[in-house]
């Protein structure tokens, strides 16, 4: 477990674990590194693993200043180059995948393979979750607000474990400013650029981020490729691993 600094100071925790060829993963929006703690052992079994503490969250500093895609993309390099990796493959999911399309984009020698999961290009050409989600998310009350996030992430067949909830260590600004960066994402322009062979992934009953957003990024990447897994939600990494991760190892090691 280590600490890397960002550009502006911000001290951003990271951890590595596994070995062979490096993997970093990003977790999505108001999450920590514990995004993965349910399928990260199966990918550190293949790869040295890197994950992180988004700013604003676990054991990251919490600035409460504006944050971007862009800004958490350079804090993910930050890191690379704190562990001394000159290039790993990158792994995102939801604004993780957010991140991932800048990082693939802008800092595109550091990245070798690319897997972006759940995730949308934003901007005017992303499609958007409906008004009826959004007012599901903004319930007053706590616990219907967290069940109804549960509903999103996860079929009703589903028991646990539940990584993919929020940390709930996150004080209200880094919340909000979390929110902010994964709403003014907009890389619709940059992904023609991406050289770097990508997987985007998605579950197909997913309208958190709905799916629709997966074809738009494939065709939009030269040379990507897509796969839906049937009657997934947003949560699909974590609730399909059994065939979320063999697809992902098997692209990744191709």
């Amino acid at each position: 477990m280590s600490h890397a600094r960002a550009a502006d100071g911000t001290s951003l925790f990271y951890s590595v674990e596994g070995s062979g060829p490096p993997l970093l993963l990003i977790a999505g929006q108001a999450n920590s590194s514990k995004w993965w703690s349910q399928v990260r052992g199966d990918f550190s079994t293949r790869f040295t693993t890197i994950v992180t503490d988004h700013r604003g969250t676990g054991s990251s500093d919490k600035p409460d200043v504006p944050y971007s895609t862009r800004m958490f993309a350079a804090d993910c390099v930050a890191i690379l180059a704190d562990a001394g990796i000159e290039s790993a493959h990158v792994y995102g999911t939801s604004m993780g995948g957010r991140i991932a399309q800048w990082i693939a984009a802008a800092h595109g020698e550091r990245v070798n393979r690319l897997v972006l999961g759940c995730t949308s290009p934003g901007g005017p050409h992303g499609i958007e979750r409906s008004a009826e989600v959004r007012k599901s998310l903004a319930q007053v009350d706590p616990m219907k607000a967290r069940r109804a996030l549960e509903e999103l992430m996860y079929t009703p067949a589903y028991r646990g474990p539940y990584n993919t909830l929020g940390d709930p260590r996150m004080p209200p600004h880094a919340r909000k400013r979390h929110l902010f960066a994964s709403a003014e994402h907009d890389a619709w322009d940059v992904l023609p650029s991406i050289a770097a062979p990508t997987l985007v992934v998605h579950g197909t009953e997913d309208i958190f981020n709905p799916t629709a957003n997966a074809p738009l990024i494939t065709e939009r990447i030269p040379g990507a490729r897509m796969h839906l897994i049937e009657g997934a939600r947003h949560g699909y990494f974590e609730e399909f691993a059994s065939e979320a991760t063999p697809l992902v190892l098997d692209f990744l090691e191709a």
